[in-house]
């Protein structure tokens, strides 16, 4: 279950809540709406306190970038069939998309300067996209010789 402030924030700011089902059709934007989107992974409230603090920002990254993205929380049930895809590692965290593909990614609470710098910057058409996490990758050699990989 989200937290009161996730849940006031989800209504108030009537963002959808996200689940592996609709992830897709919320991420390809209808006509006139921008390309860009930042989804809120929360983690579970009674472990990830900062996920309240990042509620209270999220509404005022919105505004701050009005016209330019669109929000969503990603419910809690389906964080972990989610989170890889867009390189989220901790929780809460802010995914930004460009329609499905993951931009950046800020995780926990962060001052607001770093919020306006690293969306701006993502939000830019020429960001490059994130590669998709595929978890740790090591190579060890020695003397020459390939040990493992």
């Amino acid at each position: 279950m989200p937290s009161v402030l996730v849940r006031a924030l989800s209504e108030r700011a009537r963002l959808p809540l996200i689940d592996e089902t609709n992830i897709d059709a919320f991420l390809a934007p209808a006509a006139g709406e921008p390309d860009n989107a930042v989804l809120f992974f929360t983690g579970d409230p009674s472990q990830r306190p900062e996920a309240d603090d990042v509620a209270v920002v999220l509404p005022h990254i919105l505004k701050a970038f009005q016209g330019r993205l669109r929000g969503a929380v990603v419910l809690r049930t389906a964080a972990d069939k989610l989170k890889a895809r867009f390189n989220v590692v901790v929780m809460p965290s802010l995914a930004v998309t460009r329609r499905d593909q993951p931009v950046g990614v800020l995780g926990k609470i962060r001052d607001w300067s770093e919020y306006v710098e690293k969306i701006s910057a993502w939000l830019a058409p020429n960001a490059p996209v994130m590669v998709p996490s595929g978890g740790l990758k090591v190579e060890i050699t020695h003397a020459g010789k390939e040990i493992a990989r």
